[in-house]
């Protein structure tokens, strides 16, 4: 998991440092300089850097000395004299190397431009010169932050630049992936310049925190794990169909659906064997876990909630995203897994979705909540975990179900519930982006994708 702090905390570690600034700066200015490289700084190009007072201004000072020596013609223009200690050595030794400095003025042709001027901190009432800039054609590399965007919740007061790429120290903070923070802050890149520490307020999942059991030599399809889909009510039977395909092909050994519907299912889906109610009840206790709600119509909510307060595990999504649904599940003891996107989760929380009112939600309702969304945010009432593979790909009918079914898949097969969960949301959305590559991406499309990824 890579850790996400807030500025504030960042703040505190940076100021609790007790190595060299100046070595720091020097380290941060060189990685701006290189993510300028990438964005077309080189021999003979025409580099603006803004920079401000304080040690965002001096990290742009050292960025742009090492631009100077790589041959491009580098123009500093600062909107107020250094500040700091390492701000005013970074200033001597540009002038030093000969980079010409300038007040602030109106923008020029360039073809980088480098922001360091107040990186998060400063947001509202920023000086025309400032918001003039931000209309630059040229691509924008920004240090820390983009200026104008708020450090911790992603959200801009007036307006902000618009980078393609964000250098930032140590590691992410919450501005970056918050609110309008991804629009702004473009690729962001972590340069290590000899600081570390802090308390993280959110986790951010990689591919190693994803895991997909393996199969034992011996398996067969009830012990390899085995689904109920809940739902497939009329005129909504292709969700359920979609979730179990996606059970299926995730790995799931045994994956049943459950519907009023039967024969509509078995028209679809003749690979899914099919049960009415009562014998998903009578059925219920071969299965690892039931994923209620794909499909599923409030009229059939009631007879659905019957067979929730008996099961053990329980993934709630869609229909059965109900706090009628929530208290049968728990009052039968289940452990539950909830799958909304934002206004299910205000239905079924009563609250704004949120990552922290996800966290607190988990935390009082004794559930894992997987809130849906770029990012998708997971919790079980501890730290949130962000899940950031997935993109505006996935932003299609159905996309939902394929993700319940394998949610419930890889708990079945052996993960602890918030494990499936991040594993689940992670491999959707690496499943998303590859069939993006090739076109549009389909639920139908997806369900069958994923089993590319189930191990």
């Amino acid at each position: 998991m890579r850790p996400v702090l807030t500025a504030g905390e960042y703040r505190r570690v940076d100021k609790a440092h007790v190595g060299d600034l100046i070595v720091a700066m020097d380290r941060a200015g060189h990685a701006v300089a290189l993510a300028a490289a990438r964005a077309g700084a080189g021999y003979g190009s025409r580099v603006v850097v803004l920079t401000g007072p304080g040690n965002n201004g001096g990290d742009g000072y050292v960025a742009a000395r090492y631009l100077k020596s790589r041959g491009a013609h580098v123009q500093i223009q600062f909107l107020a004299p250094a500040s700091t200690r390492e701000a005013r050595d970074a200033a001597h030794k540009a002038r030093a190397a000969r980079v010409g400095l300038s007040e602030l003025g109106a923008p020029v042709e360039a073809d980088v431009v480098v922001d360091a001027l107040f990186g998060g901190g400063a947001r509202r009432g920023l000086p025309n010169e400032i918001l003039a800039w931000m209309d630059t054609a040229a691509p924008v590399v920004a240090v820390d932050y983009p200026t104008g965007l708020d450090p911790d919740t992603g959200e801009v007061g007036e307006r902000a630049f618009r980078a393609i790429e964000t250098v930032t120290f140590s590691t992410i903070k919450t501005g970056h992936i918050r609110g309008e923070g991804p629009e702004h802050c473009g690729r962001v890149t972590v340069a290590d310049i000899g600081i570390s520490g802090g308390e993280p307020s959110m986790l951010i999942a990689e591919e190693s925190d994803a895991p997909r059991p393996q199969r034992l030599r011996t398996a067969h399809k009830w012990s390899a794990g085995a689904v109920l889909i809940l739902g497939g009510s009329t005129g909504l039977v292709g969700a359920s169909v979609l979730a179990g395909r996606a059970a299926l092909g995730f790995g799931a050994g045994a994956v049943y659906v459950a519907s009023p519907r039967v024969d509509m299912v078995q028209q679809m889906a003749p690979e899914l064997p099919v049960l009415d109610f009562d014998q998903a009840t009578e059925w219920l206790s071969r299965f690892d876990v039931v994923v209620a709600g794909p499909g599923l119509a409030d009229a059939d909510a009631p007879a659905a909630r019957s067979i929730l307060d008996k099961a053990e595990r329980i993934v709630l999504d869609a229909g059965a995203l109900t706090p009628a649904s929530l208290e049968a599940a728990k009052t039968g003891g289940a452990e539950v897994v909830i799958t909304p996107h934002d206004a299910e989760f205000i239905r079924v929380a009563g609250v704004g979705a949120g990552t922290y009112s996800v966290r607190s939600f988990a935390q009082r309702a004794g559930v894992v909540v997987l809130q849906k969304g770029n990012p998708t945010t997971i919790s079980d009432g501890g730290l949130p975990v962000l899940v950031t593979s997935g993109g505006p790909e996935l932003a299609s009918i159905g996309t939902g179900d394929v993700l319940a079914g394998m949610l419930g898949a890889l708990w079945a097969r052996g993960l602890a519930p918030t494990e499936a969960a991040i594993s689940a949301a992670y491999w959707h959305g690496v499943a998303g982006a590859s069939l993006a590559e090739s076109g549009t991406v389909t639920a139908e499309e997806l369900a069958r994708h994923v089993g590319g990824y189930a191990w």
